[in-house]
């Protein structure tokens, strides 16, 4: 990242820095360390999700943050930008204070707030038929101050545990446990809200006063990377499509963080040859048709291209649409959504079944060119030459065809008509393009 960093020109920090390859590079390495301190634990996949995408930006506003502290560093006494090699060396302090202290306490934390994520999740399914009791560990590394909280036992549905529910600060150990209503007292309510206030009374910030389950959210909005005006950002809270005018430099790195996480795709697959599958985040995996597409762009990988699978949008905040479908606009395309991006085209797949072939037929390609002009479909029981002869008689009417591709049940994929020439020996298009 420093290597990218150097390449900055100008007497302030860049932020569209963040955007760059080795700035992107870094925060998925660093949102990763912190993933993996909740890999293991039990959740549903909408609170892992939830969890990866709060870390993704913590990660983001951090590497704002060494950005900005390593920038002064490029240039010496005399104003003149130092050599690499003596600018990396200034700057290893940065990266022993951010990468292993403060990394170190975060990943604790992030374990922490991902465990008592997945026990809120479990509490919620009983909701108020049981007590919740918060614990400490009662060894002798306890905090005066959390010790005073243990014990402490209101309902579920208690706001109480919106401020005080565990981790309540770096390292922190405590937690919160299901309790019979008749077996515990509840905690009077007054006395409650006093312990939990003289438990944080240290966190001046009000940092830790989150709940990390009814949030979903391994770290706070409010941290030590961002400021107290987060607590309150719909940006935040996810209410808004990012069509804002940042108040500061931190809120415009925080937008364009946000927009770079709206893009970011999961590589499934890679092959030596360069092939790789790499599915969007917002992508579906319970969508009736995600198999049949895995197996689409799982083939044409295995030739070499580089596949993404986009999802489906109906009515899509314009921001994310943009970033997924940036090359469709200004295109008579603009606002649809192809299933696939192969190697910079893109591709629709339809799979329309029906007893009669040629009605099958018919339809995939009528639904297909409203998508793209590009398309891979089933392949319906109709010979070659009838498909062909029927592609001929939609470009006479003035249809925009570019390719057609045909999928067997076995899943293997030939080229039915390329408008350039038909590729030979059903070939994928990035092989027979060179």
């Amino acid at each position: 990242m420093m290597k990218g960093l150097f390449k900055q020109q100008g007497a302030s920090l860049d932020i569209n820095i963040i955007t760059s390859k080795e700035a992107q590079a870094f925060i998925e390495t660093h949102a990763d360390v912190l993933n993996s301190a909740f890999e293991q634990m039990k959740m549903s996949a909408t609170m892992r999700d939830s969890l990866e995408h709060s870390t993704y930006v913590f990660s983001g506003l951090k590497t704002f943050h060494e950005l900005n502290e390593a920038f002064p560093s490029l240039v010496d006494e005399q104003g003149n930008k130092k050599p690499f090699e003596r600018f990396l060396n200034d700057v290893q302090k940065v990266d022993k204070t951010y990468n292993e202290h403060y990394l170190r306490a975060e990943y604790n934390f992030a374990h922490a707030s991902a465990m008592m994520a997945a026990k809120w999740e479990a509490f919620a399914e009983d909701g108020d038929r049981y007590n919740l009791q918060y614990r400490t560990v009662g060894d002798d590394h306890v905090r005066p101050e959390h010790a005073a909280l243990n014990g402490t036992t209101l309902p579920f549905s208690d706001a109480f545990w919106d401020s005080y529910y565990p981790p309540n600060g770096w390292n922190c150990r405590c937690t919160v446990v299901q309790v019979r209503k008749t077996k515990y007292p509840e905690t009077p309510r007054e006395e409650a809200y006093r312990r939990g206030a003289e438990a944080l009374a240290n966190d001046t910030r009000g940092m830790f006063r989150f709940n990390p389950g009814k949030q979903g959210k391994a770290m706070p909005d409010y941290n030590p990377y961002s400021i107290r005006r987060c607590n309150d950002c719909d940006l935040a809270k996810g209410k808004t499509n990012l069509a804002f005018v940042p108040e500061n430099e931190l809120c415009a790195a925080c937008r364009l963080v946000r927009q770079c996480e709206a893009n970011r795709y999961e590589v499934k697959k890679e092959y030596a040859n360069g092939g790789k599958v790499q599915v969007h985040q917002l992508v579906n995996p319970h969508d009736s048709d995600y198999g049949k597409l895995m197996s689409v762009a799982d083939f044409f990988a295995q030739h070499g291209a580089e596949v993404k699978l986009t999802p489906k949008m109906s009515r899509p905040q314009k921001f994310v649409y943009q970033n997924i479908y940036h090359s469709l606009m200004g295109t008579k395309f603009e606002g649809k959504c192809p299933d696939l991006l192969i190697d910079g085209k893109w591709y629709e797949h339809e799979g329309f079944t029906s007893d009669n072939p040629k009605r099958a037929f018919r339809n995939m390609l009528t639904h297909g060119l409203k998508q793209s002009n590009r398309i891979i479909i089933d392949r319906p029981d109709l010979t070659d030459r009838y498909m062909i002869r029927s592609i001929y008689g939609h470009i006479k009417t003035g249809k925009d065809i570019e390719e057609i591709w045909v999928r067997d049940t076995n899943g293997n994929i030939t080229s039915l008509y390329k408008k350039n020439g038909r590729p030979t020996n059903g070939q994928p298009p990035q092989v027979t393009n060179r």
